[in-house]
């Protein structure tokens, strides 16, 4: 009897198995398999030591998750890499899907398949060390007395006169460029950017460059959504956006996006 019963549990685990694949079954560039790509190298916090196989890092850790809910288990995915640049073109493509952080934008749709968004940017406080320490407190008051910048007719020129409020006007400037070189010169205090683009600067760009906070991307008016890129007219399309649906019902993206992109690189959350 137990040996009927341990042969039929096997038998509905194989079957579940092949279940959760028949989504993508025939569809994928290797029968079987989930081939995802990355960049070349990749950088944290998105996969941590360029090993995206580890699982480590955020666009790691949801490339696996959304395997996962299409029914492929860890060793059932491969790895391959992209430039940026390059996987974007329209053609075919060496990988059922890529995560680079592309933004889903109406120019790119026109050459390449997106998933439904996996991450909505949150806009994050740029500044330098030194002004972080006196700041001290993420209180209200401390980011009004702050001076402020932004490139004109930016979403961070908006959000800061309407969520930040400073009791000093914001100085403008034509570029991003000049906003980084005002940060330096110690014209201005602090400005706004995405996160992504917040993190490369504090640590390529900015001498002593640090980020103060980051505010939910729902703050913002229209945050940058990242998606999942594929080959247009890709058949997994359909599977992958459930998968990505049903990480977002249940907070699985969520959690993660707090354990690498808040915890991980120690940007508080501002409420």
């Amino acid at each position: 009897m137990k040996r009927f019963l341990s042969v039929a549990c096997a038998a509905f685990v194989a079957t579940s198995a092949v279940a959760g694949n028949d989504c993508t079954a025939g569809k994928t560039v290797t029968d079987g398999v989930l081939t995802i790509a990355t960049g070349n190298p990749a950088y944290y916090p998105w996969v941590m030591d360029d090993a995206p196989e580890s699982k480590q890092g955020f666009e790691a850790a949801v490339a696996y998750a959304i395997a996962g809910e299409m029914g492929f288990s860890d060793d059932a995915v491969t790895w391959v890499r992209t430039s940026f640049d390059e996987a974007i073109q329209p053609g075919a493509k060496s990988f059922d899907f890529n995560l680079q952080q592309y933004s889903i934008t109406p120019e790119r749709e026109e050459m390449v398949d997106f998933s439904l968004p996996y991450y909505a940017s949150p806009m994050a406080i740029l500044t330098t060390g030194a002004i972080a320490e006196k700041a001290g407190a993420l209180e209200p008051e401390a980011l009004k007395g702050l001076i402020w910048g932004a490139m004109a007719g930016t979403t961070g020129a908006t959000m800061i006169d309407e969520v930040v409020g400073p009791s000093k006007s914001t100085l403008l400037y034509s570029d991003n460029a000049d906003v980084t070189a005002a940060i330096q010169a110690g014209q201005i205090d602090a400005a706004l950017f995405d996160l992504p683009t917040a993190l490369y600067l504090s640590a390529v760009v900015v001498n002593d460059g640090a980020l103060l906070g980051q505010y939910p991307a729902d703050r913002s008016q229209n945050p940058d959504q990242f998606g999942v890129l594929m080959e247009e007219g890709n058949p997994i399309k359909a599977c992958v956006d459930a998968a990505i649906q049903t990480l977002t019902d249940t907070g699985k993206l969520a959690e993660l996006e707090a354990e690498w992109l808040e915890a991980a690189t120690g940007v508080p959350v501002i409420r």
